[in-house]
């Protein structure tokens, strides 16, 4: 018997997108609302016309554990699109390198001392630190919430080799905050996650990458999906309120003043779009309390396209050492195969950017040139093309001391309203697989309700 009911999903980013997609493949009749002119939310190409090319807003990486990022992938049909390498590289000042590898022997040295200059004692104190992490985060002390990651780091004993080669630039990666700020509890999580999955899995935890730009990796598929489907897509749909009568969802107000009929609704906005929308939900209040006091963390992202290439060893490579901030330089031509007839393309990615995030372009891409030129030898006689600044100042949410419990449940009181979106209750920190998964749970919740309510 098919289903009447009328589901609708408000927003189009990875959390919206996977919802519509799931819904529709379960046979539901679906409208997705997004209040841009493009679909993907934080995760989209956009298109350099000084150059004729289509790098991304900000370059993601994608962990081995992300089940149900690749459960996405594979229902619009990219998920050939994802490579693991098994390897990046640690890169320091004057251009010393060292393999971060995620795999076999190679990850054992990686973990216990991949500094060049860490010597026997460190790599050692490095080992037995880096074993009581990981028991930690499979059983967590009770007062983790209370630390920051740099006084966990201090507690266990890390070694400020390890710390720089390593630990400090894979907090960074997973909370995007530095370990001066970022709650210890969200780390261990996340590296309990990964522990418990390459456990399943059979396999350790690693780090891979799109070959290809985000709108085909993300958004293509899905327009294939909804048009398959019959999924009906309005952009720049301005949602304003969640219309609720006796505990049952009946549509969706827009800021044209028109309504959209809904039975069911999935509200995948991100914290700070929020407001608003749940009014007519009876716990509204507490949702908009965790939403604010969740906060949120800048990210810049630098397409830098040069006249030359940098001499770059690995697809991802992480600048330590001295910076300020961890930076990411992402070498488009071996993780795409671009042609370079134009320009060489790195984009360098800035995680807790709050100093960068209101700079200027031209200052913003001067810092980074200088960067470069401390990093590679061959990046000192290289001329910028075309600078490329993204600036995504509610990148995500924030995850400081203090904020550890406050992501909401997919669930709500109201059995036909369900939330979706990385700062939403998940097994991950403010990742793409945050909001997938979410996006699985809340549809999961709306699949269980009885065919007559």
């Amino acid at each position: 018997m098919n289903d009447p009911r009328r589901y609708v999903v408000i927003g189009g980013g990875l959390a919206g997108l996977a919802s519509a997609v799931w819904l529709a493949e379960a046979g539901k009749q679906v409208t997705l609302l997004e209040r841009r002119g493009r679909l993907g939310g934080r995760t989209h190409a956009m298109r350099v016309d000084a150059v004729d090319d289509l790098p991304d807003n900000g370059q993601h990486v994608i962990a081995s554990g992300y089940d149900h990022l690749f459960r996405y992938l594979t229902s619009i049909g990219t998920r050939e699109f994802v490579a693991f390498p098994h390897h990046a590289t640690l890169r320091w000042p004057d251009g010393r390198h060292a393999t971060m590898a995620t795999k076999g022997i190679g990850a054992l040295r990686t973990l216990f001392g991949a500094h060049p200059d860490a010597s026997l004692l460190d790599r050692l104190r490095a080992a037995r630190a880096t074993l009581r992490l990981g028991w930690q985060c499979l059983h967590q002390p009770a007062d983790l919430a209370d630390l920051t990651t740099e006084q966990w780091f201090q507690r266990i004993g890390m070694p400020a080799t390890a710390r720089e080669a390593l630990w400090d630039w894979l907090a960074l990666g997973v909370a995007a905050e530095p370990v001066q700020q970022e709650s210890a509890k969200v780390l261990a999580g996340v590296m309990a996650t990964g522990i418990r999955l390459g456990i399943k899995h059979r396999q350790p935890a690693t780090i891979g990458y799109p070959t290809t730009d985000l709108d085909t990796l993300f958004i293509t598929g899905a327009e294939t999906v909804f048009q398959r489907h019959g999924v009906e897509v309005r952009r720049r749909a301005v949602a304003r309120r969640i219309h609720i009568v006796d505990g049952v969802v009946t549509g969706v107000a827009l800021a044209d003043g028109t309504v959209v009929p809904a039975d069911a609704v999935v509200c995948a906005v991100p914290n700070s779009n929020v407001g608003g929308l749940l009014d007519e939900l009876p716990e509204h209040a507490e949702i908009y309390a965790a939403a604010d006091k969740l906060g949120y963390t800048p990210i810049v992202s630098t397409n830098l396209y040069l006249d030359r290439p940098l001499g770059t060893t690995s697809q991802f490579e992480a600048l330590i050492g001295g910076t300020g901030v961890i930076d990411e330089v992402f070498d488009r031509q071996r993780m795409t195969g671009r042609n370079t007839d134009k320009a060489w393309l790195y984009c360098l990615t800035t995680s807790g950017a709050y100093q960068q995030i209101h700079k200027t372009n031209e200052a913003i891409v001067a810092e980074q040139m200088e960067l470069l030129r401390r990093y590679y030898p061959a990046a000192a006689d290289a001329k910028v093309i075309q600078g490329h600044v993204v600036r995504m100042p509610k990148a995500t949410f924030s995850q400081v001391i203090g904020t550890h419990g406050l992501r909401p449940d997919q669930r709500t009181s109201v059995p036909t309203l369900v939330l979706a979106g990385d700062w939403t209750a998940t097994d991950w920190s403010a990742t793409m697989e945050s909001a997938v998964q979410s996006a699985a749970k809340a549809v999961d919740q709306l699949l269980a309700l009885p065919s007559v309510l």
